[in-house]
């Protein structure tokens, strides 16, 4: 039997809150029975939806709270005014060691703002990472950083590498995860100097790491590598990029399917390949951002996800607790305190 562990939820953050985080938080129990959860939200709303699902009223406790992040708050009025909304305590609950990780699915600056503040970073880990994993031709990509950091230095595209390649070990099971820089050409001569700066790193400081160079855009769904690193910035980009395209694909197959008598008897003779397509390519099978880097667990869902994609941000918090993820990483940068001179030598010079 698994052990026993508690996740703190932001039940007030996100488009469909708090009834989504509910129905959500019901949908991962049936898969994580040993989960127990600290609910932080209005208790005049979370009560009659609890009471609605008796199967989980026995997990859940409820710590209420007037106060709610908006998705349109800045994370630093949030910093400053925010300290007893719902994602703020659901945060303070990790900290305190009343919970091993938190689920939220509100603002995403605000919610890693204040996870930096309250959980600070690991030891020898400058700024903390979004991390997604992506559907590939192969399997799945791990992708960091999604969008937490806009300018970033080559130790900071150092420190993503390690952090992706012991999550894509120890979380996703590879024996030897291949690892590759986001870049404009495969070329050494192409890219910034941060990026030149941190494939250098990589390839001459004898890192354990499987560093297969430099990857394109194009690699990333193609599957090249198992863990692309870049800059927050590029990482949004493609990020939104790839879910745009999966909703004009989509939107593209509707309206074919519909354009015609003989086409609608296409689709009825195509289903069950095209629903294995969908499910395939599913955002919600993949929600569920890792801060990587982070002093605690902090696990962000998609704002405008079901309750489907909730409880799957809610499985990723529970992987990580589970394997003991924070723990392998403190231990992977004890092992590179040797070359850490060396690495800040490199990252001054790329600023």
């Amino acid at each position: 039997m698994s052990a026993a562990v508690t996740i703190s939820i932001d039940a007030m953050g996100g488009d469909a809150a708090p009834d989504m985080v509910v129905e959500g938080v019901r949908m991962a129990h049936e898969r994580l029975p040993h989960v127990r959860y600290l609910m932080f939200g209005d208790s005049a709303r979370l009560e009659p939806l609890l009471a609605r699902f008796p199967e989980i009223k026995g997990v859940c406790t409820i710590h209420h709270t007037d106060e709610a992040v908006s998705m349109e708050a800045k994370p630093s009025q949030v910093l400053r005014t925010g300290r007893k909304s719902s994602m703020w305590l659901a945060v303070d609950a990790v900290q305190k060691g009343e919970a091993a990780g938190i689920v939220s699915a509100g603002n995403t600056g605000a919610l890693m703002a204040v996870s930096k503040f309250v959980l600070r970073t690991l030891p020898g880990i400058d700024r903390p990472a979004i991390a997604g994993m992506f559907p590939t031709i192969r399997g799945e990509t791990l992708m960091l950083d999604l969008g937490a950091n806009v300018d970033c230095n080559s130790n900071n595209l150092v420190e993503f590498a390690v952090m992706g390649e012991v999550y894509a070990r120890h979380v996703l099971g590879l024996e030897k995860p291949s690892i590759g820089l986001l870049n404009v050409g495969a070329e050494d001569m192409k890219g910034n100097d941060a990026v030149k700066a941190a494939a250098a790193t990589l390839r001459e400081y004898h890192l354990p790491i499987d560093f297969r160079g430099f990857v394109e855009g194009n690699d990333i769904c193609g599957g090249a590598v198992d863990v692309v690193v870049t800059d927050g910035f590029t990482g949004n980009i493609a990020l939104k990029t790839a879910e745009g395209t999966v909703k004009l694909y989509s939107t593209f197959l509707k309206e074919a399917f519909k354009s015609s008598l003989l086409a609608k008897i296409g689709y009825l003779l195509a289903g069950h390949a095209i629903n294995k397509v969908k499910v395939r390519t599913d955002p919600r099978r993949y929600n569920g951002a890792m801060f990587l880097g982070l002093n605690g667990i902090a696990v962000k869902s998609h704002g405008g996800t079901d309750a489907f994609g909730f409880a799957n941000a809610v499985g990723v918090a529970v992987e990580l607790v589970t394997h003991g993820f924070n723990d392998r990483i403190r231990k992977e940068f004890d092992r590179l305190k040797p070359t850490e001179a060396s690495l800040s030598q490199l990252a001054a010079g790329s600023r």
